[in-house]
């Protein structure tokens, strides 16, 4: 089967990301397609390259980039969301004279179009 997945709770603080980590490596464990991971209100925090966390906690930020280059997985960032809570890319700050952007490695802002088109090759979509 098909699936997208829509993640819309924060790194930390809910458990909706990472039920949404360990429900993407159970589906690559059972040999279905992960079309895409789309990042969604609080759940683009997922993306942020600033996140600290304790040594005794998962990097859940580290997992999701893992994930995507282990496996060829797109993490799909919604650009509107991103903004609204400080998450730009370095093209966006390379604009306003600042060096660096704090999107992560591995995850691309865009829009819902990317989303929808993910849905469409989809057997099924699944919100965490």
């Amino acid at each position: 089967m098909n699936y997208t997945v829509l993640v819309t709770g924060a790194a930390y603080g809910t458990q909706n990301a990472s039920t949404a980590f360990l429900f993407c490596q159970s589906l690559i464990k059972m040999n279905h397609n992960l079309n895409s991971v789309f990042f969604y209100s609080d759940g683009v925090l997922n993306s942020s390259s600033v996140s600290q966390f304790s040594a005794d906690e998962f990097n859940l930020i580290e997992g999701w980039q893992k994930l995507s280059s282990e496996h060829c997985i797109k993490l799909y960032v919604c650009a509107s969301s991103a903004v609204r809570r400080g998450i730009v890319e370095d093209e966006i700050f390379l604009k306003e004279k600042i060096k660096k952007g704090n999107l992560s490695q591995y995850f691309q802002l865009s829009g819902l179009m990317e989303l929808a088109n993910s849905i469409k090759y989809s057997d099924r979509i699944i919100q965490f």
